[in-house]
């Protein structure tokens, strides 16, 4: 397990992190996430409502909803590459720069949603244009953590890396129940207004967050570690040719680890799809209101359990959550099956919440420590955008997956479990990094 070391300069020349912009990065970090996921995660929502009628006009509807969750899937298709031309110029040009590229594609990809024709008045051109628009989300998605993290990290100070780093995730779950929460309006009109306008009401509106957030990060400095690194040595020509070099074990270890992220596209895609189809008959509102409510507790819990591992170390609380994640997610699934709604509230609040948080608080302080800092934007990025492709995919997975009658669910539990395991697993054989100075990542 152990790598190839990069000789790195005594600590003393990188000017130590100020706890100013530590707050600044971590507000711009929030920000800029909320928007990135509310845009990214209207369209999941979108995808299991009314996309299948709109776009994918089959005649059957299984062959539909496969159709659109598909396009889902898509956005995370083009995320590793995101992640490699972004982690390149992040690595050469900077932190900052480069998040105000994916903030404005982001933003611009999903109001251009808002606006597309359907099916019924273009054909297949409809569709089409709606993969090439999901390509642009997730190729903005693929550089959006890795540098949100890596910035964040950057200006942290020293033993709290995992806290203000974690305000990244804060942000991804606010801009998922800000998603919700705009939907469940959306959804609850009648079906010819839903159809026809109300859908894309809520692409429209995140480009009001878009002005903001991008206000906030333009204002903000870029890292004292980049720029101590840029004035010492020549940015490598190609930071992934590096990286694959020295590193490659950790970008191993790392893309494992993102199999977690499987949890919350079943969770909030495929769940969704499943608990309002015809097998079921739970309502589109309801399901969205269990959404908002757990995403609220993770709101609340992911700061807690990110202090908490600044203190004990990432592994123990990874493991934890991955395993006890792993383990609920059959009770979950088993509720929907029933309709028990109290459980369905209560197991989607522990879930998500509490025990998903465990993994989803570490993953922007954790995968970036565990790079240089030369090639930390390239790593995380390339190396989780990975991992998160089998995320992309698992709500079309789970339909596949899924069996006939009220056990139907049980393959799709047990598909998202092995993948919590199997990241428990790789965090395993991770090197703790709570504790080590940030001179010394990746190192």
């Amino acid at each position: 397990m152990t790598t190839t070391p990069i000789p790195t300069r005594p600590p003393a020349t990188t000017p130590a992190p100020s706890s100013n912009q530590g707050r600044r990065a971590a507000l711009a970090a929030f920000l800029g996430s909320m928007l990135e996921y509310y845009d990214f995660f209207i369209y999941g929502s979108a995808a299991a409502l009314v996309f299948p009628t709109l776009f994918f006009p089959t005649g059957d509807p299984t062959v539909a909803t496969i159709g659109s969750l598909a396009t889902f899937g898509i956005g995370y298709v083009a995320r590793p590459l995101g992640g490699l031309v972004l982690g390149h110029f992040g690595d050469r040009l900077g932190r900052k720069r480069t998040l105000i590229i994916t903030l404005t594609l982001m933003g611009l990809s999903s109001l251009a949603v808002g606006f597309l024709p359907t099916y019924a008045a273009v054909g297949w051109v409809a569709p089409a244009l709606l993969v090439l628009c999901r390509m642009v989300q997730g190729f903005s998605a693929g550089g959006e953590a890795a540098g949100a993290s890596t910035l964040t990290i950057e200006h942290a100070p020293e033993g709290r890396r995992g806290l203000f780093a974690s305000f990244t995730m804060s942000g991804c779950m606010g801009g998922i129940v800000l998603a919700n929460l705009v939907f469940v309006p959306v959804a609850a009109l009648p079906r010819e207004e839903l159809m026809s306008w109300g859908w894309r009401v809520p692409f429209w509106t995140g480009f009001v967050v878009l002005v903001l957030a991008f206000v906030i990060r333009t204002r903000l400095d870029e890292t004292p570690v980049f720029v101590a690194e840029t004035k010492t040595d020549e940015p490598p020509a190609l930071p992934v040719v590096e990286l694959f070099r020295r590193q490659w074990r950790d970008v191993v270890r790392v893309t494992l680890a993102s199999l977690f992220a499987v949890f919350q596209t079943v969770m909030g895609v495929f769940g969704l799809a499943y608990a309002t189809s015809d097998a079921v008959g739970l309502g589109r509102t309801t399901m969205l209101w269990v959404s908002v409510m757990s995403n609220v507790a993770a709101v609340l819990c992911i700061p807690l359990v990110a202090a908490l591992s600044d203190r004990i170390g990432r592994r123990p609380v990874w493991i934890t959550g991955a395993l006890s994640s792993s383990v609920l997610v059959f009770v979950y699934f088993g509720a929907i099956s029933t309709q028990n709604l109290v459980t369905i509230f209560v197991t989607g609040a522990v879930l998500l919440g509490v025990a998903y948080s465990g993994m989803n608080a570490l993953w922007p302080a954790f995968f970036s420590e565990q790079f240089s800092a030369r090639v930390r934007f390239s790593g995380f990025a390339v190396a989780s955008q990975i991992g998160l492709l089998l995320a992309g995919f698992s709500p079309t997975i789970g339909y596949a997956l899924m069996g006939a009658g009220s056990m139907g669910w049980v393959p799709v539990a047990v598909f998202t479990a092995g993948c919590g395991v199997i990241s428990a697993v790789a965090v395993y054989f991770c090197r703790e990094t709570a504790h080590l100075p940030l001179a010394k990542l990746g190192n």
